[in-house]
């Protein structure tokens, strides 16, 4: 795998200067230039007329709260589930949510409030500390003003991680025609939590930050579901659980400029996630929940995803840090390799076995093998390079709980190889 050096310049953190302000107003400080410290960081941000923009973003934003406080002060105890990935769509549902809570009595905050984040444990390394940063700040505030808001990380079970399935049972690295990692790794893991809470509660409501404009799939599945910013919706699969999606109709720029405009309830600044977007040049990939979200999980759009993600041809977020100059870009540059070498090792058949894991050998129209998983060496080589990554970058990216698991597997695969071989070797002594 090659290593290469970069030279450009550490990019400018982005201005302290936006200050807070206890209603929504623009702040003086704000312009769109092309200066990358202002809003050019949010999408076609130099199109935005601030003067004008500001004025109905206000009243986006309070016709919203509006909503997301009457729906709350509902005559019921049903919990509120906030999906929480790190990015500006999470990021706004959740200060306007908190925004809310505060504002009303002590008396009022009746319903807990759980904050959910997903670590698949090959998160963008970037993205995973700012969600777990902002969670420790969330429960630590959350303390200190007595507001019944709790935050969970959910992460795979040990057996289901990236790597148990790819050097333990040689499953390729994902492509959009077997895209194995969402499930096991994001939908499972959280709707196991969620089933639990609607278990103990009876029902509970799930507040996502989806909104129609993110892509043309977007909007097509949430007006096939009939999502609107001041309705609920059926979750697809956990009977007892409502989906609310407050910023349905918020556009980019509307969910930026409110970001620039608050600072975040909880203490500190938006600075971190800014700046992570503007390096990175694009965004997060979402907490899924279900199967229909999942397209939104390695899509052509440069994403904050898994730095394992091999969907997308090019991690261009993982590319974008990279080469904006950031402290940390030779690990990153690490990363990015071992990704490219993985996809190198899933297009050569080479590395592959021709009998797929259920035993059976599925030939195409043509004849020619549907190939199955990594060979057993192939995998040997995998982690021993990984442990080679470890050593350079110094970050643990293997647990020692799934190397046991991965050797687990390997001897029962050993068994299956060695068991087919001499049925094989019977099988011709016979003829």
């Amino acid at each position: 795998m090659r290593r290469s050096g970069h030279a450009a310049q550490i990019a400018p953190s982005a201005q302290d200067s936006l200050k807070k302000t206890s209603r929504f107003q623009v702040a003086s400080t704000v312009t769109v230039t092309d200066d990358p410290t202002k809003i050019v960081c949010a999408p076609q941000a130099s199109e935005i007329n601030v003067d004008g923009d500001i004025a109905q973003v206000r009243d986006k934003y309070e016709s919203v709260m509006e909503i997301i406080r009457r729906e709350y002060l509902r005559q019921h105890s049903d919990p509120w589930v906030v999906a929480y990935s790190g990015g500006k769509d999470s990021t706004l549902l959740l200060q306007m949510t908190w925004e809310m809570l505060t504002s009303l009595s002590s008396v009022d905050r009746k319903r807990e409030i759980h904050i959910v984040g997903n670590d698949t444990l090959v998160e963008s390394p970037l993205v995973i500390r700012h969600l777990r940063k902002t969670l420790a700040a969330i429960a630590t505030a959350a303390i200190s003003c007595n507001l019944p808001v709790k935050t969970h990380i959910t992460k795979p079970h040990v057996d289901q991680t990236f790597w148990v399935n790819v050097i333990g049972r040689g499953y390729i690295p994902p492509t959009r025609n077997f895209r194995w990692c969402t499930d096991r790794m994001k939908i499972l893991p959280t709707n196991q939590l969620l089933q639990t809470i609607v278990r103990i509660h009876k029902r509970a409501v799930l507040l996502v930050g989806t909104r129609k404009s993110e892509s043309a799939n977007r909007r097509r599945n949430m007006e096939k579901r009939e999502v609107s910013g001041s309705n609920m919706n059926p979750h697809s699969s956990i009977e007892g659980c409502s989906m609310f999606a407050p910023l349905a109709d918020f556009e980019d720029r509307d969910v930026w400029l409110v970001l620039m405009q608050r600072k975040p309830p909880w203490g500190g600044t938006h600075r971190d996630l800014i700046t992570l977007y503007r390096n990175g040049g694009g965004g997060e990939c979402p907490l899924v929940l279900s199967k229909e979200d999942a397209p939104s999980c390695g899509t052509t759009s440069p994403r904050f995803g898994c730095w394992t993600c091999t969907v997308v041809n090019k991690d261009r977020s993982l590319r974008g840090l990279i080469d904006s100059g950031h402290e940390d870009a030779d690990v990153f540059e690490c990363l990015f390799d071992f990704r490219e070498w993985l996809i190198e090792l899933r297009e050569d058949d080479r590395n592959r076995q021709r009998v797929r894991r259920n035993g059976e050998v599925k030939l195409r129209a043509d004849g020619t093998p549907v190939m199955g998983p990594f060979t057993l060496e192939v995998r040997k080589q995998i982690l021993v390079q990984l442990q080679v990554l470890e050593a350079e970058t110094g970050k643990e990216l293997i647990s020692r709980s799934e190397l046991e698991v991965i050797y687990d597997i390997w001897r029962r695969d050993q068994v299956s190889e060695d068991c087919r071989m001499a049925l094989h070797d019977a099988a011709i002594s016979g003829i």
